[in-house]
Formats: C-alpha cells, structure tokens, sequence
C-alpha cells in the first residue's frame, strides 16, 4: 500500500516551476485586460459625450427663435 501511495504522489520537481511560469503569465494577461477595459470605458465616455453633444447641438437648431 505504501508503495501504491508514493507512486501516487507528484515527485516531479519542475510542475511547481511551471506553475509560477503559468501564474505570471496569467497575471500579465489580467493585467493587460484590466488596461484594455480602462482604455474602452475612457473612449466609450468620451464618445457618449460627443454624441449626447451632438444631439444637444441639433435639439437647440430644432428650437424655434
């Protein structure tokens, strides 16, 4: 039994490396996507002001003098 279990468990020393490789390299990408929707959520309210500018614009030609 005792020779079933340590076969059992991981005696392979790179996976705990590989891990870290794999974990920084998620980080990264999370940190690229958390800039990525910053970037989008800056240029989607910039352009929800010039658009609400624009229908602001026309609604005022639209007003009578």
């Amino acid at each position: 039994m005792a020779k079933a279990l340590i076969g059992y468990l991981n005696s392979d020393l790179r996976v705990p490396a590989r891990l870290e490789v794999d974990n920084a390299r998620l980080r990264a990408r999370v940190n690229d996507l958390e800039q990525l929707v910053l970037r989008l959520q800056a240029e989607n309210d910039r352009l929800t002001a010039a658009q609400a500018a624009v229908l602001l614009e026309d609604a005022q030609d639209l007003q009578p003098a």
